[in-house]
């Protein structure tokens, strides 16, 4: 049956290189709901998607949807005309499993993956029969992180058709009262738009009709294509906090205001090594000199270049007066680019600049940019890790800044975790600039230092210790109230300001009253004192609007947090924190870098293992073909890839049999093929280099336009093969790795299944062969072959002609051949021995209909096991077919798995049998 493949987006673009959508007449979003509810800054987001399919067959359609980046998922549902499909988060290998059950059983399932600049992708597919309806429901979690003195709410939208019935509600619910707020993006429309607020809450309802839906900002013909933002900000007096509590749990919101702002020094660590040429050098030059001129006059400063070497500005930090800030723009302009890539020995200078610089009453700040690895020096990560961690030793943060995406992110992420500080990535594009200057904001005027959070009365605290709280941004703080008893729950927030140590304490009464205490005048560093601001300190306690909110608020920040710290650990300790993390994912269904969701679908659908990765990871790409213009011999094939893989081939249009090949790479990879004068439809390929690289190419005589080319390997291993056609003698051969379970086929009607080990070369084959028949598992080896039917156990062995007949399966052993009967399926393996050596072969399995996947899941394809291999001129290798009783030698062509499985041989891999 015709399947065409539409293309639903719903937030975000297409990738590239996707194939042509149908007409949008073929399907129909006529529903399209995002609910956002926002409660306490945690926001709960549930995007709901109606399709009909209009065609008058069946068709796949694709769901792909793109959520923040610091969201989990937590559920996914699936409806077809009442069926409903719930996804089940899993931990990774858990998944992988469940995975491979399900297509064991004929089903199907989808995961949640990909990474992008400030969203995450969530796509899966479903074959929808003609005229019915299927629904999408997704639901994802984050808590809304305040920077620059806002909290922002995206949410995108992008159907790209018009719906009928199309909205978006954000409802907002705050304590304290929402401050200001405004509405931007590029669906923020007057006409569209409407605004409900009251003191503490805030409601924004989207839903144009399906006309508007071409007429505004962010709309087209093909509906809508942009985002809706919210922005907003609580009322904040001089307390030092609000403290919610709910059912057991607490959630204490830290961001003070009217605090004075403590001067900094600060020192910025810049990579001008060769990779930094170009658009990121010039960028990094016009953010430095910007930020340079922000800087107050009473911040210290320095500026360390390295590539090679290190080359500080100046050797000690100075004042950011105007004739120090001038002359240091001067440098910073006439930064160049050259040299290899020392972070080791520039990040030690800055801390012994930071160090050798001590000024009482300010905050410390270490920014180091790079885009590369520590290519000399000290190079080895681990150690320049360890040799950080001592320099800085917990006196100051170290932010790291990652430019573009080759940059190893996950050891700058380490070293930055390690010493109280943030890693970033600046993404390489025309807005580089803005993004080096919009992270030097959040960090510029820090306003307290050491912070200690403690709470008596509370255990499974998130992080309590900070080094530094900058102006703008805010500390959130989550965890349980030991037996739910208010009366012995006391907080206490300690931190060095400007000109105090400030000591905030409480006592909270299950009324809810507030007691305060005197302010304590000492500081607990050495014998020093300090004055203490006489104005009024305390945290004001109050009752979350949502009994669950703040125990899921208190989950999430847990699990971001030990997600964090597993990177930085090693051994055990880190075993421990990352179990602790996979089981809280588990516990609220969270789809995290631990764990994947599994939606189990109807039989027989195409599917795809994905996961959610972590920043950095490149989940594997996918592979397409496409043949450019229907009138022209013009091919395009094409691997979307992380490696440069981009191939192209054409036919030169003239009467002579000659094609060109060639891979788009930096590298001499350029291939001739040409046909040899003969019958045959035999190309011979070779690649213009001084190696031994023989190609061969020819088409498939049942398609005029399929053409493969592969290198002819040199050493002897195993391979698999199989017949092209069925008139025509052509067999495809490919190697396969030795010790491998293998899934050899499935037959989704009668559920059965048989997997297969096989044997190291030389012996080759297969040494063990299961099969599963619903309850029923057979164990086949080379001496005896095992059936398990619940309790009941019956053995075999070879040489024994017997015949049984179980749960309407009928199993003969007969002058070695085991054969296994259901209805009209059929399953036969062999036992051969050649040379004194035994193994087992499966033979061709007949079924009805086409429900067949699997390794030998291809109709009129003839596998056989390959131990000997010639090359003749003709670059053929000679074969025994154990396939079949009498084990001839035939003659095959040599290729890739890919080729010719139309897919990766590591999808035909288990873990078990």
């Amino acid at each position: 049956m015709e399947k065409v493949v539409v293309q639903l987006t719903l937030l975000g673009l297409l990738l590239a290189f996707v194939s042509t959508l149908p007409n949008k007449e073929d399907w129909d979003i006529y529903k399209y709901h995002i609910n956002s509810t926002v409660t306490d800054r945690y926001a709960t987001t549930v995007i709901t998607s109606r399709v009909v399919n209009r065609r008058d067959q069946s068709t796949e359609i694709e769901f792909l949807v793109k959520i923040p980046k610091n969201a989990f998922i937590s559920q996914f549902k699936m409806s077809i005309e009442g069926q409903m499909y719930d996804g089940v988060v899993r931990a990774k290998e858990e998944a992988q499993q469940q995975y491979k059950d399900a297509v064991s059983r004929g089903q199907s399932a989808g995961l949640v993956s990909s990474v992008g600049r400030t969203l995450e992708e969530f796509r899966t597919s479903v074959t929808v029969a003609l005229h019915q309806k299927v629904t999408f429901e997704l639901t994802y979690e984050e808590l809304l992180k305040r920077r620059l003195g806002e909290y922002e709410l995206q949410i995108y939208a992008r159907p790209m058709q018009p719906v009928n019935d199309f909205k978006i509600d954000v409802s907002i619910h705050e304590q304290p009262d929402i401050l200001h707020w405004k509405v931007k993006g590029g669906m923020n429309s007057p006409d569209l738009a409407f605004i409900s607020r009251t003191n503490k809450q805030l409601g924004v309802s989207f839903s144009p009709t399906a006309v508007q839906q071409t007429n505004c900002e962010a709309c087209g013909e093909d509906g809508l294509n942009g985002d809706l933002v919210i922005v907003y900000e609580v009322f904040r007096d001089d307390n030092l906090g609000d403290l919610k509590k709910s059912d057991g749990y607490f959630v204490h919101h830290f961001a003070p205001s009217g605090l004075p702002r403590i001067p900094k020094n600060v020192i910025f660590i810049i990579d001008q090594s060769g990779s930094m040429h170009g658009r990121k050098m010039l960028q990094t030059r016009a953010a430095l000199v910007h930020i340079l001129a922000d800087l107050a006059t009473d911040d210290y400063f320095g500026l360390i270049t390295f590539n090679s070497y290190v080359s500080p500005w100046k050797r000690e930090l100075v004042q950011a007066n105007e004739h120090n800030v001038g002359i240091a723009k001067v440098f910073a302009q006439d930064i160049k680019e050259g040299g290899s890539t020392n972070i080791n020995s520039a990040v030690l200078e800055g801390a012994r600049m930071l160090k050798q610089n001590p000024r009482d009453g300010s905050a410390s700040i270490l920014i180091l940019l790079t885009d590369g690895d520590p290519t000399t020096g000290e190079i080895n990560l681990e150690r320049i890790h360890a040799n950080v961690r001592q320099a800085i030793d917990k006196e100051f943060p170290l932010y790291c800044l990652g430019f573009g995406h080759d940059v190893n992110f996950e050891f700058l992420e380490k070293m930055s975790l390690e010493n109280s500080g943030v890693a970033r990535r600046i993404y390489d594009d025309s807005d580089a600039d803005l993004q080096l200057k919009d992270f030097y904001a959040e960090v510029a005027t820090p306003l307290l230092t050491d912070l200690m959070m403690i709470y008596e009365g509370g255990d499974n605290l998130t992080q309590t210790n900070f080094n530094q709280y900058y102006n703008g941004s805010e500390i959130v703080v989550a965890g349980q109230i030991t037996d739910n008893s208010i009366e012995t729950f006391s907080p206490q927030v300690l931190a060095i300001s400007v000109r105090a140590y400030i000591v905030c304490t409480i006592f909270c009464q299950f009324s809810l009253r507030i007691k305060k205490r005197k302010m304590c005048s000492d500081c607990p560093q050495g014998n020093r004192r300090v004055e203490f601001s006489e104005r009024n300190a305390s945290i004001v306690l109050t009752k979350s609007m949502s009994e669950s909110n703040i125990k899921r608020l208190w989950a999430y920040l847990t699990v971001k947090q030990l997600l964090e710290k597993e990177l930085q650990l090693d051994g055990k300790e880190k075993e421990r924190v990352k179990k602790e993390a996979l089981e809280l994912s588990l516990k609220y269904s969270f789809v995290t870098p631990l764990t994947s969701m599994v939606v189990t679908k109807p039989p027989g659908e195409n599917t795809q293992v994905l996961h959610k990765p972590r920043e950095g990871e490149k989940p594997p790409p996918p592979r397409e073909e496409r043949r450019i213009s229907s009138d022209e011999n013009l091919y395009l094939s094409y691997r979307i890839p992380s490696d440069e893989n981009l191939y192209l081939s054409y036919r030169i249009p003239s009467d002579e049999n000659l094609y060109l090949s060639y891979r788009i790479s930096s590298d001499e990879n350029l291939y001739l093929s040409y046909r040899i004068p003969s019958d045959e439809n035999l190309y011979l390929s070779y690649r213009i280099s001084s190696d031994e690289n023989l190609y061969l190419s020819y088409r498939i005589p049942s398609d005029e336009n399929l053409y493969l080319s592969y290198r002819i390997p040199s050493d002897e291993n195993l391979y698999l093969s199989y017949r092209i056609s069925s008139d025509e003698n052509l067999y495809l051969s490919y190697r396969i790795p030795s010790d491998e379970n293998l899934q050899i086929c499935i037959h989704f009607v009668t559920e059965l299944s048989m997997n297969g080990q096989l044997d190291s070369f030389p012996n080759g084959g297969f040494k063990k062969i299961v099969i599963h028949n619903k309850n029923q598992r057979i164990d086949i080896n080379l001496d005896r072959i095992c059936v398990q039917d619940g309790q009941n156990e019956t053995e075999i062995r070879w040489g024994q002609n017997n015949s049984t007949f179980q749960r309407g399966a009928l199993i003969q052993i007969q002058d070695g051949i085991f054969t296994l009967i259901i209805g009209d399926t059929r399953l036969i393996i062999m036992l051969h021995e050649i040379e004194g050596k035994k193994l087992l072969w499966p033979g061709l399995p007949v079924a009805s209909g086409d429900n067949v996947e699997g390794l030998l899941g291809k109709s009129k394809c003839f596998f056989c096991y390959v131990k000997w291999i010639t090359l003749f001129k003709t670059h053929v290798t000679d074969m025994l077919d154990y396939s079949r009783t009498f084990v001839p030698r035939i003659k095959c062509w040599l290729t890739s798995p890919e080729n010719a499985l139309g897919r990766r041989l590591a999808d035909f891999l288990v873990t078990d049998l």
